[in-house]
């Protein structure tokens, strides 16, 4: 929308009985934002599943992103850093572009991986929480015999 339009519009809006409106997307009142199939549910096995993809992803990452140390010689230079280097002693641009790139590179797979590690240790340390937790409240909840109370039992707790 171009600024002279945007400004027709907002002029239009803004007058009594004016045909333009202005409206936000967003859901139908009668769906409401709450209740209903839209509710976030999720379960150990959810958080679990999540957890462990994230260090699959890290752990093939680790090793098959590092283009900075692939192909390394003896002093440990990888083979784009070797490139990079002959093409600079040949008076080649290219050859500074070269490092600069494996550097950025470097640095981006190295946030990925930091990502996908916090990422896979947070849900695990989530999982283990809500797990001790649930028990600790079915403890709590637990009936004179020390089983699980029933729904009906603990509505009547809540009329």
């Amino acid at each position: 929308m171009a600024w002279e339009e945007w400004e027709q519009v907002k002029a239009a809006a803004g007058e009594p009985g004016g045909q333009a409106r202005m409206q936000l997307n967003q859901l139908p009142v009668d769906q409401g934002a709450s209740g209903g199939a839209g509710d976030l549910v999720v379960s150990q096995d959810d958080l679990g599943a999540v957890g462990h993809d994230a260090y699959l992803l890290w752990d093939e990452l680790r090793t098959a992103a590092d283009i900075a140390g692939a192909g390394a010689d003896k002093s440990g230079e990888g083979s784009t850093a070797q490139a990079a280097s002959s093409l600079t002693s040949h008076g080649f641009a290219m050859g500074a572009g070269l490092t600069r790139t494996v550097e950025i590179w470097t640095l981006q797979a190295k946030s990925v991986l930091q990502a996908c590690a916090h990422i896979s240790n947070h849900l695990d340390y989530t999982k283990k929480l809500h797990a001790e937790e649930d028990a600790k409240i079915a403890a709590q909840t637990a009936a004179i015999d020390g089983g699980v109370l029933s729904v009906s039992v603990l509505s009547k707790y809540f009329q």
